[in-house]
């Protein structure tokens, strides 16, 4: 581009060349000096006006807040009507969680003294400011009239509770999984498991010792078996005992906590060792016809705190009614 710049008198004109880039730097400088005067004329001239009050200019200037104030409340308050609306709908589900969490701490043995917390009466979350003494501040956050900040105080008390009765429920929740897993892990150590699959010969209690002819008191469960069937543990625990005894035969027992002991004896084979742990229904043994036996079964005992007691009350199902009824014929 060139410009052509001439004179009246006898000078000789004068040409200026431009490139485009440099039109294009130009065009920038001039639109930040725009930009820059309207800044300077919006802040000593709108402002000045809207401080001072001049007749025209401040009129401009307040309606032009106006607008944005009414535009500003309108956005604000659908805002917080959208927040209201999800702070119900949390609280409504919170309200069907904490009833369902007292339904299910009833079946886990939870005793409602043990979730329900004792409120301790604090200060007033709405208490006025002007109670309190020493200094005050904050930032200033203009044109929220009451209607807005009490919205906002509602809202945060409501968002405040729901937090606190969500980490309520939490504990309770945490409570309930850790008593049902306590539950779950009592069922498991119970010698409940029949550990032969097969009826029951002799019960529990006194009969005629089948090498005396003598009454005698049989401290366990006989399950008649062909040598070399698989023998389970009742229940799981860590074995204790893996050794050969002159009445046992070669014997295993195994000890299931809170004083409950199991014993497997007259057996052809250990499948396991000492300080092993095993798990319900785990081969720990096979049938067979070693120590004080008259033909290959299974001698199955139950003992808490050292003292024997009538395995058909632990087992379940149909090993336990075949075993009662056994155990009511040998009396």
């Amino acid at each position: 581009m060139q410009v052509l710049i001439t004179d009246s008198s006898l000078a000789p004109s004068r040409t200026l060349h431009f490139t485009g880039w440099q039109l294009g730097a130009a065009l920038v400088a001039l639109t930040a000096v725009l930009l820059l005067v309207a800044s300077a004329v919006y802040h000593f001239v709108f402002l000045t006006a809207a401080r001072e009050g001049w007749p025209v200019v401040s009129q401009i200037v307040k309606l032009v807040v106006r607008d944005e104030t009414a535009q500003r409340d309108r956005f604000l308050r659908q805002n917080l009507d959208a927040m209201a609306q999800k702070v119900g709908e949390m609280q409504a589900k919170l309200l069907k969680l904490e009833a369902m969490g007292e339904r299910v701490s009833g079946l886990a043995g939870v005793k409602p003294e043990e979730f329900k917390p004792l409120l301790k009466p604090g200060a007033s979350a709405s208490a006025p400011a002007a109670s309190a003494k020493g200094g005050q501040g904050g930032p200033f956050v203009p044109g929220l009239g009451a209607f807005e900040r009490e919205a906002l105080n509602g809202l945060n008390l409501h968002v405040g509770g729901l937090d606190e009765r969500t980490d309520q429920t939490t504990d309770l929740v945490t409570l309930i999984e850790s008593r049902l897993l306590e539950g779950r892990l009592a069922q498991l150590m119970v010698p409940s498991s029949a550990p032969v699959n097969g009826p029951v010969g002799s019960g529990f209690g006194f009969r005629s010792d089948p090498f005396s002819g003598r009454a005698a008191l049989h401290t366990g469960l006989d399950f008649p078996a062909d040598t070399g069937t698989p023998i389970l543990a009742a229940a799981g625990g860590m074995v204790v005992t893996t050794e050969p005894h002159a009445a046992y035969g070669n014997l295993v027992e195994i000890d299931h906590g809170n004083g409950l002991l199991t014993r497997y004896a007259h057996t052809s084979r250990v499948m396991v060792k000492t300080g092993d742990l095993v798990k319900r229904g785990q081969v720990v043994a096979q049938v067979g016809n070693s120590g004080r036996s008259t033909g290959p079964h299974l001698h199955f005992e139950v003992l808490v705190e050292g003292v024997p007691q009538n395995p058909a009350r632990f087992l379940a199902g149909q090993a336990s009614a075949k075993a009662l009824a056994a155990e009511r014929g040998s009396r």
